[in-house]
């Protein structure tokens, strides 16, 4: 097994370890923060995002969006699929988020022969004591970077899906606790390349976004020759968020509001993916529940405490597209899923209030 730590397993993991399922502060038996964990001002939660945004830029040259979007599900509580060629910044952009926050980070190579007890962990018979206990796997840790996640088998693929899901891990009957935040980053390269295997529709679905790197521009590309030389950008970045932040700031993001009509909007979104004559399948309830909190996130990164249609609209292609199986037919026209996304936008109405009432 290729298992690089970045950091020690959490406490909770620890106690986990010892042989009881434990349930962090502020977290819901869901896996969601509890709305009982302190909330920030709007001005205070956008200064904190542009400490992580800044510290991430300063990584990873021209790639603005990606930062963002990055961002953007971390806060939404989701996870993230990053998908391109090979040397393009991918690890780069997930080790670089990892590390602007004060928390545990672990990364899992996956290779062919990488097995799910590798990843979840796994009982050991201690002699002295005369029974078994559970030693933490990687996937113990507040992000775990899942790198190029299709070369492992599907079954190794498979043992990631509860602890995306529900944010524990079940071993030989019993489960224990993932701490939160809890974010799995995992990049993948594109499946026309040698020795690759599709992510199962059931695991692309617990991805809250994709997202493509792409080639940086020209200026990005000598700013980088010039001074990424010598060292690893990585080395001069510090965390700049705590965990006790990143906690508030998701209670930040749970509390922005969304109106009636924009949840309309949502789920007639939804629909028209179901109804589309190029999509044999369409988003399902779960995408449209994490478009809304992609969305939620995306309105308090710029400094809104409601949800505009325009919110869900800028998430929708790295939130829908990935989930979406195309039609003969869609491969007959030229279509792709993130132009069927955007035609479904044009042609979805728009209607009602989007601000929070009076009180």
């Amino acid at each position: 097994m290729d298992i690089q730590q970045q950091a020690a397993v959490s406490d909770p993991a620890r106690q986990a370890g010892a042989g009881g399922a434990t349930a962090a502060a502020g977290t819901a038996p869901n896996g969601q923060v509890n709305n009982d964990v302190g909330r920030l001002a709007l001005v205070d939660f956008h200064e904190a995002c542009g400490r992580i945004l800044s510290a991430i830029n300063t990584v990873i040259d021209g790639k603005e969006e990606a930062a963002r979007l990055a961002l953007t599900v971390l806060l939404a509580q989701g996870h993230l699929l990053v998908e391109d060629v090979p040397g393009v910044g991918k690890t780069m952009l997930a080790k670089t988020l990892a590390r602007t926050i004060d928390c545990s980070v672990h990364r899992i190579q996956f290779t062919p022969d990488l097995l799910p007890s590798d990843v979840t962990g796994v009982s050991i018979y201690n002699q002295d004591k005369h029974s078994f206990e559970f030693r933490p796997g990687p996937v113990f840790a507040n992000i775990v970077i899942g790198d190029e996640i299709n070369r492992a088998s599907a079954k190794t693929q498979s043992a990631l899906l509860e602890c995306m899901e529900e944010h524990q891990v079940t071993v030989d009957g019993r489960s224990y606790r993932l701490e939160p935040p809890f974010m799995v980053v995992a990049t993948q390269n594109p499946i026309e390349m040698e020795g690759t295997y599709p992510l199962p529709e059931a695991q692309r679905d617990r991805f809250m976004a994709r997202i493509s790197m792409g080639y940086p521009d020209p200026r990005a590309e000598m700013d980088m020759l010039e001074n990424h030389q010598s060292t690893s950008p990585l080395a001069d970045v510090r965390p700049v968020v705590g965990m006790a932040d990143v906690r508030a700031m998701v209670a930040t993001v749970q509390d922005v509001y969304v109106s009636p009509a924009v949840k309309e909007y949502t789920v007639n979104i939804g629909r028209a993916t179901r109804e589309h004559p190029y999509l044999r399948l369409g988003a399902s309830p779960r995408a449209l529940l994490q478009l809304l909190r992609a969305a939620k996130a995306a309105a308090a990164l710029d400094g809104r405490d409601f949800v505009l249609p325009d919110d869900i609209a800028a998430v929708s292609e790295a939130v829908l597209s990935h989930r979406l199986m195309l039609d003969r037919k869609a491969v007959t026209a030229g279509e792709d899923a993130p132009g069927i996304v955007a035609s479904i936008l044009a042609k979805v109405p728009v209607s009602g209030e989007s601000r929070r009432p009076a009180v």
